[in-house]
């Protein structure tokens, strides 16, 4: 049970209600790490918004996605966030135990094109250690057609995903998968 209270789904109304039928569509079901921001919901529709920008984004893909999300969670110890995006990658990117693995133990060896594996080496630098990115890791990742707007998009989904390890480890998130 996290530290503070939630709304369950049955217990839902109003506006909470209304985004967990949306989340409920889409995923089958309200994950543990949707209802930890029921207690505000305005921070609940925020996060819903955000979850939907991403999975419609037209340059940066579920896998490249879903590794950026995993490894970041590794660095802060978010077990919550590891799983449910070794999860993810194996029952709906198609990778295999092995490729999740590998791409743990060295994220050169994620299963991405250079494109790809480029932007996801630049936001784990960036989430890491961002006073070390400079302008030529900028101009790396224009020479491979990243745009200004790719780049951004890819950084702020990094550190939303710090901000959100943050809150699961401190109010105790449980597993549900």
């Amino acid at each position: 049970m996290p530290l503070i209270h939630t709304v369950a789904p049955e217990s839902a109304e109003g506006q909470v209600k209304e985004i967990y039928t949306q989340i409920e569509n889409a995923f089958g079901s309200i994950p543990n790490a949707m209802q930890i921001y029921s207690s505000s919901p305005a921070l609940l529709a925020r996060q819903w918004q955000q979850i939907g920008y991403y999975m419609q984004h037209p340059a940066l893909g579920f896998n490249l996605l879903a590794l950026m999300r995993m490894l970041i969670s590794e660095v802060t110890h978010c077990e919550y966030c590891v799983g449910f995006n070794e999860a993810m990658l194996v029952n709906m990117g198609g990778l295999t135990m092995e490729q999740v693995v590998a791409a743990k133990k060295d994220p050169h060896a994620a299963p991405l094109s250079d494109k790809d594996k480029a932007m996801l080496l630049f936001v784990l630098k960036a989430t890491t250690a961002a006073a070390t990115v400079n302008q030529a890791d900028i101009a790396a990742l224009k020479a491979l057609d990243w745009s200004d707007g790719d780049i951004l998009d890819g950084l702020n989904h990094g550190a939303y995903m710090l901000a959100g390890d943050t809150i699961f480890n401190t109010l105790k998130l449980e597993r549900d998968f």
